[in-house]
């Protein structure tokens, strides 16, 4: 142990934590690992040997100075949630203040920094604690109460310390999808933080079914292997398609509103550089009264913002200019302000902007290209396009599955010829629909048209593909990726298996329903099936969404002819590219 805490032989991993509704990595917890060659390399070993050798504070402290100087080095955003054990600050030797220098010296901001106190093991001396955390709390660190259900008196240690976040211990979280009574329990301890100001962070996410029942429950944050496992080096952002299930009416992943991103928003706005003098500054802004905020950049790179209130509230005080005019404006900036890249979307903008603090956000935000300054944009020309967008796809979504109908997708086929970009069409259609509502009636068969629509989106890649609902048990999928088929196959399979599922116990060993036809003579109709037209426009021969629409509906009917009396469908891929040589031009 002497040779571990004296040669500092300790490694950092972080595990991002997300935002559900932000969808961006706001903070890591850091995890600690002793030497790779020991035993105690692993940490509950680790701090067994501390605490026999009575080495636990030191150990504690080293900790958090190597968490904090590492994540500095690694430059990761967002917050830096640290572990420590509620007792050790009751210890007589334990000082916070050396727990705070260390992370000062690292650079890390103190205000970037959340300290867990697991609530495994038994607490007596409540207000021992409520002291040691009141000295952190006076150097601006945040307080989580970590494993939250999983120990001794949970409610009254949150009582007693009044955290600003609050983890639930995983055992709530796992299975959570299905389980009801842990719903219940996760949305109880959601109601209770938002009513005392915390917010909530589920550990232990493991599955895609389990991160959205927490979103449905409106927990604001999450972790898990699902997001992310701890690494030395964790990524910055989440994995692609953590989201891809959700069905909302304004699915900004549609390929053909690419441009609908955040990049059109930026502006031209003044800049200064970190040495730039408050003086220099308050000139600036005193020409420029149109400038609520100024970008400080330094070769090209957005270092923080400068606002106008805040600015003024501080240059204009009493002896304020004398004591501050000739500061260099870095020693005032905001080093966090929100900063986005030009091609998000603009729903995730504003996903960002409703998760964000009020301290980085209030009129505007900067946005760069490839994290070199572009420009600046305001907020409410963000809301006035998203309010136009919503408002108009509205108005040509579908009802039933709020997918897209007729005319978005039509833009989407001509916006793809235009740019001429390679894309295929699967025109997507029910086999023997109309039986299965005749017999199981119209509120049954809209079930099985939402699943269709669900188990479409979910075989499509959300940042290329469209999904779109023509009407009734018509779908066309618009699809840029380049293994189309493989996933025609997957929602063929996926549909065929899910099918069956809508039928009585009786009607599944049969096979399939006996009803009367479109001529009134009495057959037998097996299960329901999916048939799939597929086509691949030429970009010479193809000069409209007409000429499209034409091949897929084609290619569909040939594959209703292929799928044969027995059902489970059809996939067709129509050799044909265009319109008929001679054929008028639409």
């Amino acid at each position: 142990m002497e040779a571990v805490i004296d040669g500092r032989r300790l490694s950092m991993l972080f595990q991002p934590i997300a935002s559900l509704r932000g969808r961006a990595v706001v903070g890591y917890e850091a995890l600690v690992r002793g030497p790779a060659d020991s035993m105690m390399h692993n940490p509950l070993v680790l701090f067994g040997a501390a605490q026999h050798c009575n080495r636990v504070v030191e150990l504690d402290l080293l900790c958090r100075e190597l968490a904090a100087q590492r994540f500095a080095a690694l430059n990761l955003p967002g917050l830096l949630f640290m572990n420590i054990v509620p007792a050790l600050m009751l210890d007589p030797d334990y000082r916070p203040q050396r727990a705070i220098d260390g992370i000062v010296a690292s650079g890390l901001p103190v205000h970037r920094v959340v300290l867990e106190l697991s609530e495994r093991y038994p607490l007596e001396d409540y207000s021992g604690v409520r002291r040691a955390l009141a000295e952190y709390r006076e150097a601006g660190l945040a307080i989580a109460i970590d494993d939250l259900g999983a120990g001794y008196a949970s409610l009254r240690l949150w009582s007693e310390l009044q955290p600003g976040y609050v983890k639930i211990d995983q055992h709530f979280v796992r299975g959570l999808d299905a389980d009801p009574v842990k719903r219940e329990f996760v949305r109880s301890m959601g109601e209770i933080a938002r009513g005392v100001g915390a917010q909530v962070v589920a550990e232990g996410v493991e599955t895609a079914a389990e991160l959205l029942a927490l979103a449905d429950l409106g927990i604001e944050m999450a972790q898990g292997y699902h997001l992310g496992r701890p690494v030395p080096e964790p990524p910055l952002a989440l994995p692609v398609g953590l989201f891809e299930r959700d069905l909302p009416l304004l699915r900004d992943a549609w390929r053909w509103q690419r441009g609908q991103s955040v990049g059109e928003l930026a502006r031209p706005n003044p800049t200064v550089t970190p040495t730039t003098s408050m003086d220099a500054v308050s000139a600036l802004l005193a020409k420029r009264p149109d400038v609520h905020a100024l970008p400080v950049v330094a070769d090209g790179r957005p270092l923080g913002l400068v606002r106008r209130g805040p600015f003024t509230d501080l240059y204009l005080s009493r002896y304020g200019r004398d004591l501050h005019g000739r500061k260099p404006i870095a020693w005032f900036m905001d080093t966090e302000p929100l900063s986005v890249e030009h091609d998000l979307q603009l729903a995730d903008v504003s996903r960002l902007l409703t998760d964000a603090s009020t301290s980085q956000v209030e009129h505007e935000f900067i946005v760069t290209r490839d994290r070199q300054y572009l420009g600046m944009a305001r907020v409410i020309d963000l809301l006035r396009r998203i309010t136009d967008l919503q408002v108009r796809n509205a108005r040509h979504a579908n009802p039933l599955t709020l997918l897209p109908g007729n005319v978005p997708i039509y833009e989407c086929i001509d916006d793809l010829l235009r740019r001429r970009l390679q894309f295929a069409v699967a025109y997507c259609d029910l086999d023997h629909f109309k039986p299965f509502n005749d017999v199981y009636g119209y509120s049954r068969g809209d079930e099985v048209i939402k699943k269709l629509a669900e188990l479409a989106v979910a075989q499509t890649d959300g940042e290329c593909d469209l999904v779109g609902h023509i009407g009734g048990d018509d779908f066309m999928l618009v699809m840029v990726s380049a293994d189309w088929r493989e996933r025609c196959e997957r929602l063929l399979a996926a549909f065929n298996a899910a099918a069956a599922d809508f039928y009585s116990a009786e009607d599944r060993a049969a096979g399939g329903i006996w009803t009367e036809d479109r001529q009134g003579q009495r057959r037998f109709f097996s299960l329901l099936g999916l048939s799939i037209g597929v086509v691949l426009p030429d970009l010479d021969r193809c000069h409209s969404h007409h000429d499209v629409a034409a091949l897929a509906t084609e290619a569909k009917h040939q594959a209703k002819l292929r799928r044969g009396e027995a059902g489970g469908g059809a996939l067709y891929i129509d050799r044909r590219r265009g319109p008929a040589v001679g054929a008028p031009a639409a």
